[in-house]
């Protein structure tokens, strides 16, 4: 009885495969190198043969033979997929393989050029995904026949040099200079412009989500946060979305704490509503909501309140309120115009922020008994004011000017720096 083809070629591929990691365990690090190329090289082949399988038993029927009218629900029952994974291979199954029309006449597949350099290993499944992505935009659609086979086949070169993110901002700005006269306006329609703010539940924060189609109004709030989003310094190792999603945060209290024009409820910083005695409160600060923010966490609550309003309300037994105050901020104006002379904005090495987008933080904590007086207060921006509360830079009044010692991590020496105001270098 002649040997089974298929169980043949596995058993010499398992056996290949543990020689490669046998000889793995010895191997030099430029050994190790050329492993991970290796490995990447056999990842691809083995998609592309995954691939084609799922092409040919979706073309015959055999999923929906065995009570499956989905392919992609077969595949994740079938290989312990998530739903997303077997959809890619389901999608890029129809991109990559040979076609039939009904009569079972042969058609070429969809992406001939991202077809062969798929089966020839020089282009990984991610990059099919964002080929089969990009020319399936409206933009790419609005294309002539010639053009988009064109685009397909320069996309096709293009992946076996660039990595699926580069690839993806390469196919969309080659789809959009080919689309040359891009939609046909309609004036008619109204711009389809939202943003959702969405409380978490049970936690603190909360998301927000958005699109604007209307593009000026896009642009007026990137052009914004692109401003305010740029490193602070060079030990700031925030990440893009991390410093945009601040920057943002940033705008809105700069708006909240100066702006003049907004109605009266929006026109104030959040309020604290904190639910301890005054004394607790003056010893550690512990717990506090927002109205729309939720639960702070101790270090959040110790941050804002270095500079906070204070609103006292006098509660009787059954914890009704029997009387509000005035409002009155823990930096009185006096104190924070001497900071701002002192400092001149953002007292943190290398940072440029102005006072008008700075807070006042007090050195030894506001929450821990210290003094509200100018040699405890210095003047930082919102994100290094959390840095302050959160990582292990020490802040410290020395000969009446601030200065910062960094943790270990970045100068092991622990060297202080100062941030010289411009008017006391000149």
């Amino acid at each position: 009885m002649a040997p089974d083809p298929l169980r043949a070629a596995h058993q010499h591929l398992a056996a290949a495969l543990e020689e490669l990691a046998t000889a793995t365990r010895t191997a030099s690090d430029t050994d190790l190198v050329s492993v991970l190329t290796l490995c990447e090289g056999l990842s691809r082949r083995v998609d592309a043969i995954s691939v084609s399988a799922v092409a040919t038993l979706d073309q015959r029927g055999v999923f929906l033979t065995r009570g499956y009218t989905c392919t992609a629900r077969a595949l994740a029952d079938l290989l312990g997929w998530t739903g997303r994974e077997a959809r890619r291979h389901v999608v890029a199954a129809t991109d990559v393989h040979r076609r039939a029309t009904l009569g079972g006449e042969p058609l070429p597949a969809r992406l001939p050029a991202t077809a062969a350099a798929f089966s020839a290993g020089d282009v990984a499944l991610r990059h099919v995904e964002v080929i089969g992505r990009v020319l399936s935009t409206p933009a790419a659609r609005r294309l002539t026949p010639e053009r988009w086979s064109g685009a397909e086949a320069q996309l096709a070169v293009a992946a076996t040099t660039l990595n699926s993110g580069q690839l993806e901002t390469f196919g969309t700005t080659l789809v959009e200079r080919l689309d040359e006269d891009g939609a046909e306006p309609d004036d008619t329609a109204p711009p389809n412009n939202e943003l959702r703010l969405v409380r978490h539940r049970g936690g603190a924060g909360g998301s927000i989500r958005g699109r604007y189609s209307d593009a000026a109004l896009f642009d007026a709030i990137a052009a914004v946060i692109d401003a305010q989003a740029a490193p602070l310094t060079s030990d700031d190792h925030r990440t893009a979305p991390q410093r945009q999603a601040e920057a943002l945060a940033d705008v809105c209290a700069h708006v909240l704490a100066h702006g003049r024009d907004l109605p009266e409820v929006g026109g104030r910083r959040p309020q604290l509503t904190v639910i301890v005695r005054l004394e607790d409160l003056e010893r550690r600060a512990r717990a506090a909501t927002l109205e729309f923010g939720g639960t702070l966490t101790p270090g959040a609550l110790r941050a804002l309140a270095c500079d906070a309003g204070v609103v006292p309300v006098v509660m009787n037994g059954a914890g009704q309120p029997l009387d509000v105050g005035r409002g009155k901020r823990t930096i009185p104006d006096g104190l924070r115009r001497a900071v701002t002379v002192r400092d001149r904005g953002c007292a943190h090495p290398g940072c440029d922020r102005p006072p008008s987008w700075c807070e006042v933080h007090h050195v030894r904590h506001w929450a821990h008994g210290g003094p509200t007086e100018l040699g405890n207060l210095v003047m930082l921006c919102r994100a290094h004011h959390r840095q302050v509360h959160h990582c292990d830079w020490l802040v410290r009044i020395r000969d009446g000017l601030p200065e910062f010692v960094p943790p270990r991590w970045i100068d092991p020496d622990r060297t202080p720096r100062r941030n010289a105001p411009v008017h006391l270098v000149a």
